[in-house]
């Protein structure tokens, strides 16, 4: 058994928590873990921020496209943006990295979401935008599926 959403939704900072809500709302009937949905809830976060801050350089007019895949015990997420894109993914992804160090962010989002997640990709392209895909099978047997 699987279900999918899809959710696009404007480019505010403000909207980081409508995102990160809608993500655990749909994930919850895979009955995940505490553990498990503040690790989801918070890779989402990481992802979004990511695609406003830097992807957009805060301009609302653009949009975040979030895809959230259940299947089985297995969760599929892919957050995208059509904004700036990364110059050099290996450079970006490197723990303390930040292409804005006047922000004061710590540059550990894209370490955060390899830690907490099994699988962690970015696809990217200059002046076309980012592409982030995540993937973590829950370790609760319990969902609604089986």
């Amino acid at each position: 058994m699987s279900n999918f959403m899809k959710v696009e939704f404007a480019a505010k900072s403000e909207n980081e928590s409508f995102a990160r809500t809608t993500v655990a709302a749909f994930i919850a009937q895979l009955d995940p873990t505490v553990e498990e949905l503040t690790e989801i809830k918070t890779v989402v976060s990481e992802a979004v921020t990511n695609a406003i801050i830097h992807g957009y350089e805060e301009n609302e007019k653009g949009t975040v496209l979030i895809e959230c895949e259940l299947k089985d015990d297995n969760i599929s997420l892919t957050i995208r943006d059509f904004g700036n894109g990364i110059e050099d993914v290996d450079e970006a992804i490197q723990p303390m990295y930040t292409s804005k160090p006047e922000l004061e962010r710590s540059g550990m989002g894209f370490t955060i979401m390899e830690n907490f997640m099994d699988h962690f990709e970015i696809e990217s392209i200059p002046n076309h935008g980012t592409t982030v895909t995540l993937r973590k099978k829950f370790l609760n047997n319990q969902s609604a599926y089986n």
